[in-house]
């Protein structure tokens, strides 16, 4: 399945912008292309940042979890 696009304005600092290109030179990549790879590695870090906390939070007593046969009560 092909992915639709959309089309953002970012601004960088310089240096990021000057690292952006060469490697976008480096690897015969558009940096758009770039910037996408590494926001989705980057999201994949950041899930395991979230579950971390979450699990801290949990074994903190900060948070709950919720049983499945009450989960199943609520979402039917």
């Amino acid at each position: 399945m092909i992915e639709k696009h959309v089309r953002i304005n970012i601004t960088l600092p310089k240096t990021l912008d000057q690292e952006l290109a060469l490697v976008s030179k480096e690897l015969n990549d558009k940096k758009s292309h770039i910037i996408a790879r590494a926001l989705t590695l980057y999201f994949d870090e950041l899930d395991t940042l979230i579950a971390d906390n979450r699990y801290k939070k949990l074994k903190e007593g900060k948070s709950a979890t919720v049983s499945l046969v009450d989960l199943e009560k609520v979402v039917g």
